[in-house]
């Protein structure tokens, strides 16, 4: 039970109670406690007997924060839940909507969902409330525009969620005799619209009527015997699922056709051409002898092409055919290579787990080493070290290193870099850390030359190590900074400054074309870190390496192949 979760319940019980307009200072009340719960550096869970030691919550808070780490839940908020409009609580979604404003647009209007509160905007009901006005109207009618206008594509990491559950019931069926992802799900791309299987089977019909009759199944689209498309439902997620059938002898052919990309099949034809042939989902046939030839697998599908093995992620016609057919393709990054993870958060800044905690899990996974990176103190809403706190956390990670003698916690920080360019910690105190990350979580919005000087200056200081999130995105959410790229790359370069790739699924910044370009024509070094608020949080370290294959990146290119000594030499020069 996370300090995470328990403060996040509290703030929603605290979110609809404004809703149903209760007691102002009731509600101030869960929130406080919902701040205490957030900012303990102890598991709260771990404190049933001495909760009203935290600051700001009392007995009452505490009955209910007792409830919450018991039952998972609290009665209070699944009763208001069942009283409150189903619809209401939705709107809480709206950006710059908070639970006051729809209070009042519930009690004056009896608006109880989006749909009601887009007609009243656009009848002009709402600007004669108090505290709204036409350009609050206005301002919710943009909102309601820019939530209705939510990706179709789904983030990686969700719509892998999905595959695996689908991957997990197609496998249990004797009758497929075998199953692949294809599609951009298999390229590991950033974002995806359907999933795509690929499943061998000498019972098309039967496999059909299984896949339709999977629990998660909300509609049938299509259903024949070289393909059935479905829409599933898996944990709030749906998505639409191809799935081609083919035979075993087909399968190898179908899945290169299938995985794609379209430009990438393109350049397969083209080279097919060149030996008279003809390349289709069933095989690769020729006219001559009117055979078509199929495969055991990919790799003997490209061998007979005359190329070596081409990894699905690099499949999107950026120059692997050229890099093939003079046997250059990179040895792409895997995840053995990976020694461990410089950049994470823990109970002393917004994590969720303690130092310790995080360190036992890293090493189950059979890492080398961690670097701890809290926040600094400028970033308060993310409860921000000040140096005080920082050196009492250095202290803490020389107890937790002698607990073990073949892995090793690093004592580093995420400080942020000002609006004005300045570093939220003096030299001092940076010279004293292993590892120095430097970000930007504030002023997204300064024109490009005022960005980008901010992070080129921050390079240009000898102590800082690693750029965090360079471009700042949060995929289908927010858009990268106004940057200089290449004169960010070209900064990075003349100072010896590590760009971070980050593996937070929301993130994965540097894109792939990013790392693709900073690689091959700066010769820049990459980190791939996870960003991890939680012991959780370090699962995510799969879609950062799916990256990284997809930017070209090989061992070479990534400190955190490095062993730990020879990491310490590269990050003190």
């Amino acid at each position: 039970m996370k300090n995470a979760y328990i403060s996040a319940v509290l703030q929603q019980l605290a979110d609809f109670m404004e809703l149903n307009g209760e007691n102002p200072f009731k509600v101030g009340a869960y929130r406080r406690a919902a701040r205490a719960v957030e900012n303990s550096r102890v598991p709260v869970a771990e404190m049933m007997d001495r909760l009203e030691d935290l600051p700001g919550v009392g007995k009452g808070t505490a009955g209910v924060i007792e409830e919450i780490i018991t039952t998972g839940t609290s009665r209070q908020l699944e009763e208001l839940r069942q009283k409150l409009p189903s619809g209401l609580p939705d709107l809480l979604s709206l950006p710059g909507m908070g639970p006051k404003s729809i209070h009042a647009l519930y009690r004056e209007l009896n608006i109880t969902n989006l749909n009601e509160l887009k007609a009243a905007a656009e009848q002009e009901k709402i600007r004669s409330l108090p505290g709204f006005g036409p350009k609050k109207e206005l301002k919710i009618l943009e909102a309601i525009e820019q939530f209705q206008k939510r990706p179709e594509r789904r983030l990686l990491h969700e719509a892998m969620l999905v595959a695996t559950r689908v991957k997990d019931y197609l496998s249990d069926d004797g009758r497929i005799l075998r199953v692949e992802l294809a599609g951009s799900i298999r390229r590991r791309k950033e974002t995806i619209k359907d999933i795509d299987f690929v499943v061998a089977t000498r019972e098309p019909k039967e496999v059909g009527e299984y896949i339709v009759s999977m629990p998660e199944v909300l509609e049938i689209v299509n259903q024949g015997e070289t393909k059935v498309s479905v829409i599933v439902r898996v944990e709030g997620i749906e998505m639409n699922v191809d799935v081609r059938l083919v035979s075993p002898s087909q399968f190898a052919s179908a899945l290169h056709h299938f995985t794609g990309s379209k430009e990438h099949n393109v350049r397969i034809r083209q080279r097919a051409k060149q030996f008279g042939w003809k390349v289709s989902e069933y095989g690769i046939f020729d006219p001559e002898t009117e055979v078509t030839q199929t495969f055991d697998d990919e790799a003997a599908f490209f061998a007979h092409l005359g190329l070596p093995y081409i990894p699905p992620e690099l499949r999107e016609d950026r120059g692997e055919m050229e890099k093939a057919e003079r046997g250059k393709l990179p040895q792409l990054i895997e995840p053995g290579d990976y020694r461990g993870d410089l950049h994470m958060h823990t109970v002393y800044s917004d994590g969720a787990d303690s130092i310790l905690k995080m360190a036992r899990a890293a090493r189950e996974k059979g890492y080398e080493y961690i670097a701890i990176t809290d926040h600094s103190r400028f970033l308060k809403v993310a409860n921000g070290l000040t140096i005080e706190e920082l050196k009492e956390q250095w202290a803490e990670i020389d107890e937790v290193n002698k607990e073990f003698d073949d892995f090793t916690v690093l004592k580093g920080t995420e400080m942020d870099i000002l609006p004005d360019g300045r570093l939220d910690f003096p030299d001092e105190i940076l010279e004293q850390l292993d590892i120095v990350i430097a970000s930007i979580h504030s002023s997204f919005k300064q024109d490009e030359q005022t960005m980008t000087r901010r992070i080129v200056e921050a390079m240009e200081n000898p102590h800082v190590d690693i750029i965090a999130h360079p471009t700042g995105r949060l995929i289908n959410r927010r858009h990268a900074y106004a940057l200089d790229m290449d004169h960010i790359f070209q900064a990075a370069k003349d100072t010896g400054t590590i760009l971070e790739l980050n593996a937070n699924p929301h993130r994965l910044d540097l894109n792939d074309e990013y790392l693709k370009k900073a690689k091959e024509e700066y010769g820049l070094t990459f980190t791939i870190n996870t960003d991890a608020h939680s012991v959780e949080g370090l699962n995510n370290l799969p879609y950062g390496i799916a990256t990284a294959r997809r930017g070209w990146l090989e061992k070479g290119d990534v400190i955190n192949t490095l062993p730990l000594e020879e990491l310490k030499k590269r990050l003190k020069s």
